[in-house]
């Protein structure tokens, strides 16, 4: 995929960008902390604070009117505009940075930051038109590589050029250089034309900011990870902005260990982006986010015990020889990194489930939502510093404890609104750590519109593992008995499941079953049935009641036939006595998940649909 022309062009650009942006920006700081205060017409703590603010304004006041642009016209062709509009900046930029024109260079901080806003919905919306399903999450994940790598070697050029006898000169030069080259790797990117139908597009700054975060505030789960991701971006610019005095106060370390405190971070960042890729199993997978949420608490918070204690021998401070070379720090440098690993983790597969969730005529505006709450959330981890550092006296190792304790309460709030992340994790950890879950014919799910999945029915937990293989959420039709077992029916209801039994039993809810189907397959949800009606009890596969033919002369949707392998003998089958009864006497043993083609609802019936379950179930393939 990396090196495929539908990615590896997008893929350079944007690694270009994001490097780019970060040396223009931090060689602009790094020449005001060190220029003479009588140079500059206002103070250097007003010029910095200033220049962080004129840098994320424009994501407040464009990013909706982006989002609108990107989902109205070619993608490829916007990039190549913006990219032409980099060089021009760049261009100035140079010269303005040869002329020490520090309030010119403020101003064009101000354009880059905006050609940064309209090129961040475009740069995410891109991937689920350019890459296959199955490929979303590794391209996310070499994206959030690239973006921290290029926030690091940005920043860590930037103090070289700036330290440089002809630092000025050559930060010029690589300035206009990087944006050249982004422009002529962006005219590699192939047409990708708009989705949806083109509207009409109004430059309304305010009033266009808060009709997209309205929007997309109508779809919760999408809200939620928009939320999700924002708080880690308020987590990671805390910890960006503290590094410095961090080092310096509770390290007793000088600048070169900020360097490799910014390296571990970013580093570990990408790493994780890696390990969310290879454990996701070639889908969105929410299952992981617990684990870097875990991660993000537990090493945030053990960093901080690691603290190596001062001795009253400690003559110097530590330079980044010296303190690498000390095995105090070990524990301290391999938590950071882990906080970092745990990041990736969190923020991959929230950005694919944007990506796969949003409409696809409105990708790019869902995008340009999260940028602006991304930007609220960052302005809001600088404001909260100041006021516990400066106004209430804080410790930067006491804001840090607080950042790790509010991670685990944002997550229990997140996952409290929207269910199904709960439900992902309960699957994830079924399939892969009681399981081995192997899943063939993944892409003949629907990715939108109704659908009816048929499968077998083998075991209590048959829905979770199939909740596991489908991107999309499922809602199953389950015998009352089973949706109501003590340690599952919280979990069943969060899912929507829909209880149904016979007519004998309950003839109200009988026909309020079909009425609920009916109305999921009006709104094209997915629905899950188990024709037999119950659980094996032998093994094999019953015979289908007519449930199904009486669902699909109503509704005559696709259905997709399905078949589970692996589950019987298990804990929660019915084998040697009723499910439950016996001890557990298999673990991680081997799950199989088989689609077959999908049936139009007009040619389908309970024989056929079991004739094609029953050949999955046999077949050695």
């Amino acid at each position: 995929m990396l090196l495929t022309k539908r990615f590896l062009p997008y893929f350079v650009t944007q690694c270009l960008g994001a490097l780019n942006d970060n040396i223009y920006k931090n060689v602009l700081l790094l020449m005001v902390t060190y220029a003479q205060i009588g140079e500059l017409p206002i103070s250097v703590n007003l010029f910095v604070n200033l220049a962080a603010g004129v840098f994320i304004l424009p994501f407040f006041l464009f990013s909706a009117h982006a989002g609108m642009v990107a989902d109205n016209m070619d993608k490829a062709k916007l990039i190549r505009r913006l990219k032409q509009l980099e060089v021009v900046i760049m261009s100035c930029a140079a010269m303005a940075i040869l002329s020490q024109s520090y309030m010119a260079m403020l101003v064009l901080l101000f354009l880059t930051g905006s050609q940064s806003a309209y090129f961040g919905p475009v740069k995410y919306s891109l991937l689920p038109q350019a890459l296959a399903q199955t490929e979303l999450v590794k391209g996310n994940a070499w994206v959030e590589m690239g973006t921290f790598l290029s926030i690091l070697i940005g920043t860590l050029s930037a103090g070289l050029l700036v330290a440089n006898e002809h630092g000025m000169v050559i930060t010029a030069v690589t300035v206009f250089v990087l944006s050249l080259s982004g422009y002529l790797s962006s005219r590699a990117i192939p047409a990708l034309p708009p989705q949806g139908e083109i509207s009409k597009i109004r430059f309304t700054p305010l009033s266009g900011t808060w009709r997209s975060i309205a929007k997309v505030k109508q779809t919760p789960s999408i809200w939620m990870a928009i939320l999700a991701i924002s708080w880690f971006w308020f987590l990671g610019a805390t910890y960006l902005t503290q590094f410095p005095n961090f080092a310096k106060l509770h390290l007793h370390s000088d600048a070169t260990v900020v360097s490799l405190l910014l390296a571990l971070f970013s580093i570990g960042i990408a790493v994780g982006s890696f390990v969310c890729e290879r454990f996701s199993y070639g889908h969105v997978e929410l299952g992981i986010l617990p684990f870097g949420v875990a991660g993000l608490t537990l090493f945030g918070i053990d960093m901080l015990w690691a603290i190596p204690q001062p001795t009253a021998q400690l003559q110097a401070v530590y330079s980044l020889g010296s303190f690498v070379g000390n095995e105090q720090h070990y524990r301290v440098m391999f938590d950071l990194f882990m906080v970092g690993v745990s990041g990736g983790l969190f923020i991959v597969p929230l950005y694919s489930f944007i990506q796969s969730r949003a409409d696809k005529g409105e990708c790019a505006q869902a995008i340009a939502a999260n940028n602006i709450i991304n930007a609220l959330f960052m302005v809001c981890s600088a404001l909260l510093s100041m006021l516990l550092l400066e106004g209430f006296g804080w410790s930067i190792t006491e804001l840090f404890l607080l950042l790790a304790i509010l991670n685990s309460v944002v997550a229990l709030y997140v996952y409290s609104k929207v269910p199904e992340f709960t439900q992902r994790f309960v699957s994830y950890l079924l399939s892969h750590l009681f399981y081995r879950v192997a899943v063939t014919g993944r892409d003949k799910l629907p990715r939108e519109g109704a659908g009816i999945i048929v499968c077998n029915h083998v075991s209590y937990v048959d829905a979770l593992v199939i909740m596991g293989a489908s991107s999309r959420p499922i809602r199953f039709v389950m015998d009352k008995s089973i949706s109501e077992i003590p340690l599952l029916k919280s979990l069943f209801r969060h899912a929507g499941v829909i209880p149904i039994c016979s007519p004998r039993q309950s003839e109200v809810t009988y026909n309020q079953a079909f009425e609920s189907i009916h109305q999921a397959l009006a709104n094209d949800e997915l629905v899950c049935i188990f024709p037999e009606g119950r659980l094996t009890a032998d093994g094999q596969l019953g015979e289908f009641r007519p449930g199904i033919d009486k669902i699909l002369a109503r509704d005559p949707v696709t259905v997709i036939p399905m078949a589970l392998k692996g589950l019987w003998g298990s804990y929660f089958s019915h084998k040697d006595g009723h499910a439950f009864s016996t001890r557990p006497k298999r673990f991680w043993s081997k799950v199989s998940v088989k689609l077959d083609d999908p049936i139009n609802g007009t040619d389908a019936n309970r024989h056929l649909l079991r004739d094609r379950v029953a050949a999955m179930m046999t077949s050695s393939k």
